[in-house]
């Protein structure tokens, strides 16, 4: 064949792949049935194991890289596991009736939560100064609305969450409230006077971002102010996913957010204010690459891209943020006079210990 015609039969070849993945995809919803008929649920490691075990092995037989065999997979697993969790929680239908409304709704987790709440069969509106969603309720001025909702997200910045959650409570409407919020410290006085009025109220904070599709390895953070039936019923909105639900009170969770968020953010925009400080022009860098680097880079390019007034507020709103600052600087010092000494014992004995914690954390998430 000359180039044409091998062009023509590899793209006749990727139909046919794409064809057998969309068939892959129909079974997958077939096992998802079966899966909730029977209880089952709806991960199996040990299956997975399987697949890529197999996968590996015949790739090897074939001459193909087992490597990408396994990528591959890996890849149709989560795809299929997507899958399945969204059929497992539009069968739930933990809001079936329900009506329920996003403040917010127009922005990425606003409607992400607008898109999750319709799926288990809550009516949902929204309520944004940027106007509605297509196919979702707008509620025009929510304030003055009667809020005779089942349910009402805040998906708002942290400095307008405050403020609409104490007008909330002077409106003490009858349903489950929480806020999505990144930190929960600022928001205390808006929670206390919820839960003042009697509201059932808690708080929740997703961590993961508005493009995720499934939740499997995802922490949702609820926060216990007192009220244990609206605790219960938030977290029974996320009972049929994968996501991993924690409970813990205000202060614990800001006191771990200012590591968990604000560390890595400082770190990450700390890194890319070096390079851009550093002298060096962009495209001679990019003419580099390292393993180690090119990872860092890829995690910095994505804290760069996001929205700088949230990360502010993270970084500044938090009760417990100065900790975690003192802690990056102190590390950074210690680095800079271990290396400037040349103190090789010093160095590895900084190593050993960042290893050694480490390993202890692995081991906490396996188990």
């Amino acid at each position: 064949m000359n180039l044409d015609e091998l062009r023509t039969a590899l793209t006749d070849l990727d139909g046919q792949l794409l064809e057998l993945v969309a068939r892959r995809q129909e079974l997958s919803e077939q096992v998802a049935a079966v899966k909730r008929a029977t209880g089952r649920a709806t991960r199996d490691f040990g299956r997975e194991r399987e697949v890529i075990l197999r996968g590996r092995n015949t790739a090897s037989k074939l001459g193909v890289p087992p490597d990408l065999a396994e990528s591959l997979l890996r890849q149709l697993i989560q795809s299929s596991l997507a899958t399945q969790e969204q059929a497992r929680v539009a069968a739930q239908a933990h809001g079936s009736g329900k009506r329920a409304l996003v403040i917010g709704g127009r922005g990425k987790m606003g409607a992400w939560f607008a898109e999750f709440l319709a799926s288990q069969g809550f009516r949902v509106a929204i309520a944004d100064p940027q106007g509605g969603l297509p196919g979702f309720d707008t509620v025009a001025d929510w304030q003055d609305d009667p809020l005779d909702y089942d349910l009402i997200v805040l998906a708002t910045p942290l400095s307008a969450t405050a403020p609409l959650l104490e007008f909330l409570a002077g409106r003490a409407p009858r349903g489950l409230i929480f806020d999505l919020g990144s930190l929960k410290t600022p928001l205390r006085a808006g929670l206390d006077a919820l839960v003042k009025a009697g509201c059932r109220v808690t708080s929740l904070h997703p961590m993961f971002g508005p493009d995720t599709e499934l939740l499997s390895g995802r922490h949702v953070i609820f926060i216990d102010l007192g009220h244990p039936g609206a605790l219960r019923e938030a977290q029974e909105l996320f009972a049929p996913t994968m996501a991993e639900r924690v409970v813990m009170g205000l202060d614990e969770h800001d006191r771990l957010i200012a590591y968990v968020l604000g560390l890595s953010h400082a770190l990450n925009i700390a890194f890319f204010t070096a390079l851009a400080d550093s002298g060096e022009a962009a495209p001679r860098l990019a003419k580099m690459s390292s393993t180690t680097f090119d990872s860092q880079l890829e995690v910095a390019s994505r804290v760069a891209a996001e929205s700088p007034e949230l990360y502010y507020e993270i970084q500044s709103l938090n009760e417990y943020g100065g900790e975690s600052l003192l802690a990056l600087q102190q590390a950074v010092a210690r680095l800079i006079a271990t290396v400037k000494t040349r103190n090789g014992a010093e160095f590895s004995a900084i190593m050993n210990r960042g290893r050694a914690y480490l390993d202890v954390r692995a081991a906490a998430r396996a188990g």
